[in-house]
């Protein structure tokens, strides 16, 4: 099982000093990556129809998380770096294919892509980007972007994007790994189908909600590997605790998720009232300790 930490973005506050003592503790404590979740865009939700669902407004800061990666592959050694998720659908394909490339290669191939459709139609407004057809858009992105990896030069015709006998340069040294990201049926589908692994979210458990808990959510993702011919060999599943608040919860869930097939967890410090680095610090830290992944102090 390998275990990141979820950069406390939203309540870091933007601080350019978090981002290089965050990222430094978590590889010195002996964690496995460093996930940044992604918004490029946040918006007043009062007033809106359709109403916006999602939990941020425009007052959440978020770090560009290919930014913030190539300065964290610059000051860590070995931990990945994790988009969970990069809204795919609002950016311009060839351009985050080069962007991924670039980080995966300055990192030495410690990028994980994870992608997803994302909630926020304002943000796809502001972007100029269709917020309708995301779905479709991001299942030919995801194979656009594999051939621009992979392909010397290439001639496309795809509904949503298109080149001629062209490419981007320099390609990484690999086809970088695409996760898919989600809560609903669609995401399980496009995971089973096309991802090389699925970021899970939320509870457990499924309640009275409207998403299946995380536990339901990777049988789903598991039946659509079945029907696409495909094993859980190599699939990754990796889990962004929302409801292990608390040492001892965040352990009992990697515990739970590791017996249910996962491969990766991930440990989220937010919404536990710390206001300071040094808090969200510690709490690592004792996660670390809990675990006894390392004894070594993060750098102050």
């Amino acid at each position: 099982m390998k275990i990141g930490i979820v950069y406390p973005q939203i309540e870091l506050r933007g601080d350019p000093d978090a981002v290089r003592r965050i990222g430094l503790a978590v590889e010195e404590l002996g964690f496995d990556h460093i996930l940044f979740y992604d918004h490029v865009v946040g918006a007043v939700h009062e007033g809106r129809e359709p109403k916006l669902w999602g939990p941020y407004t425009e007052a959440d800061p978020f770090h560009d998380p290919f930014v913030a990666f190539g300065y964290l592959a610059g000051i860590t050694q070995r931990i990945e770096l994790v988009c969970g998720v990069l809204i795919l659908p609002q950016r311009q394909t060839v351009l985050v294919a080069q962007q991924a490339s670039d980080v995966d290669l300055l990192s030495g191939q410690r990028l994980r892509l994870g992608v997803g459709t994302g909630w926020n139609y304002v943000e796809y407004d502001a972007l100029g980007q269709d917020f309708a057809s995301r779905g479709a858009r991001l299942n030919e992105q995801i194979e656009f972007m594999r051939a621009l990896w992979t392909k010397d030069l290439l001639s496309y015709e795809g509904e949503f994007d298109s080149i001629d006998r062209a490419n981007i340069n320099p390609r990484p040294k690999r086809s970088i790994p695409i996760w898919i990201g989600g809560f609903s049926e669609p995401a399980f589908r496009r995971g089973g189908k096309l991802g090389d692994g699925f970021i899970f979210a939320g509870t457990t458990d499924s309640g009275a909600g409207p998403t299946l808990g995380v536990l339901d959510a990777w049988e789903r993702v598991k039946e659509h590997l079945a029907a696409n011919q495909r094993t859980r060999e190599n699939f990754g599943a990796d889990y962004v605790m929302l409801g292990a608040l608390g040492v001892d919860a965040a352990v009992e869930t990697i515990t739970r998720w590791e017996e249910a097939g996962g491969t990766h967890a991930s440990v989220v410090t937010m919404g536990m009232g710390f206001d300071t680095t040094e808090a969200h610090l510690g709490y690592i830290a004792d996660v670390a300790a809990k675990l006894g992944l390392s004894s070594q102090a993060p750098s102050s």
